[in-house]
Formats: structure tokens, sequence, C-alpha cells
């Protein structure tokens, strides 16, 4: 496989999981309304839809190759900037069982690969 068919593959599956995960927020929002951190200001759908907003967005960024280099940076920006609600939901989830808890605790170290792969697809536009 050529190299630059490799970078859109990563690039285009990178797309893929930003705009499924961003549909997710609407189609399913409760999930995501419980971990969004009480400090935050408003009502918690209204950041579950501005995320799902934002994921779809990014998206659409990183799948066109004229903006991919900027959507890369921003999606490494935004899986930073979710990392809270996700500390959250492994705190919200320890008292649970021991399936959600692992789903909940197995999220964190995931964000550090996501903000690479963004940042890989970025780089990969250069």
């Amino acid at each position: 496989m050529e190299p630059t068919r490799s970078r859109s593959w990563s690039a285009l599956a990178l797309a893929g999981l930003l705009g499924a995960a961003g549909v997710t927020h609407f189609a399913r929002p409760r999930p995501y309304d419980a971990i969004v951190p009480r400090s935050l200001p408003g009502r918690a759908r209204t950041w579950t839809y501005a995320s799902g907003v934002a994921e779809v967005a990014l998206a659409a960024a990183v799948a066109v190759p004229r903006t991919r280099g900027v959507g890369g940076l921003l999606a490494a920006w935004f899986f930073a900037a979710v990392f809270p609600a996700n500390v959250k939901m492994a705190y919200d989830y320890r008292v649970k069982s021991p399936r959600a808890k692992a789903v909940a605790f197995g999220r964190l170290p995931l964000q550090l690969p996501l903000i690479l792969w963004a940042l890989r697809v970025r780089r990969a536009t250069r």
C-alpha cells in the first residue's frame, strides 16, 4: 500500500470514529449527560449536544484533505478536553458491576492513543 493511501485511510478512520461518536450524542444522549462534570455551567444535555456537534464537525474537517491538518490538531485538543468527563465516569462507575467498571476505567488510557492518532493525521498532511 502506498504511503498516501495509508495516510488517507487513517484520516478517514479517525473521521469515522469521530462522526459515529458525535451521532451517538444525539441518538443516545443519556449516558453522555451522566458524565458531564457538574462543575460546568448549564444543563448536561446542552454539553452533550455541543460535544456531539463538535465531534461531527471534527469528523468533517478530518475527512476533507484541505482541512485535515487543522482538523487533526483540533481533534487532538478535543480528545484532551473531554478527558475530565472520562475521569468523572470512572469515579462514578467505581461502585458499579465489574464489567461497567472495566469499560469506564478502560476509557482513561485510550485518550492518549486518540490524541497521538489525531496528531499523526495532522502531521501526515504537511
